[in-house]
């Protein structure tokens, strides 16, 4: 074979290799033994559907509604926020959420407990006239059990009566 040849033959398989050949991967594969985060899949930064965490995100904080004094009624504010939890519930069918009463230290445990049911019932209500079905909506009432601000001011109590939209896991 002369030398013509023989160069044509390695000059046409360099060609060949250099044409087959990929630029690097985006995205480098683990390292041996080292655990990766689970992201549901979907390869993207932040919390994980369905979550409490992902859900108080998507509602941009607006999983707690205030109401007045001895007060269980939707306000302007309330239904904004309502809206925006429908929106999302809408969006991700699967998810369930329970809704929680609470009430300020004022009045007795009996009553305090029945304003945090009428409250989480109010939100619940106004959730399903927005079009959740009511079965992925359960409510509870801790009255007074858990309150958020502990001191005995105007501004603590109205901290305290509150709707809180959970979702369950």
């Amino acid at each position: 074979m002369t030398s013509r040849i023989k160069f044509a033959i390695i000059l046409a398989g360099s060609v060949s290799l250099a044409a087959c050949q990929s630029g690097a991967p985006d995205q480098l594969p683990p390292e041996p033994g080292v655990s990766q985060p689970d992201t549901g899949g979907d390869y993207t930064s932040g919390p994980r559907e369905g979550t409490q965490e992902h859900f108080v995100d998507a509602v941009n904080g607006q999983n707690v509604i205030y109401f007045d004094t001895d007060r269980y009624n939707i306000d302007t504010a309330d239904a904004a926020a309502l809206q925006t939890q429908a929106q999302y519930m809408a969006r991700y069918p699967n998810v369930t959420v329970t809704i929680e009463g609470h009430a300020d230290e004022r009045g007795t445990r009996e009553y305090n407990l029945a304003l945090g049911e009428r409250r989480a019932n109010s939100a619940k209500n106004y959730l399903v006239s927005l079009g959740v079905a009511a079965n992925r909506i359960r409510t509870v009432s801790y009255g007074e059990e858990r309150p958020v601000a502990t001191a005995s001011t105007p501004s603590a109590w109205a901290q305290n009566r509150r709707a809180v939209t959970v979702v369950i896991d």
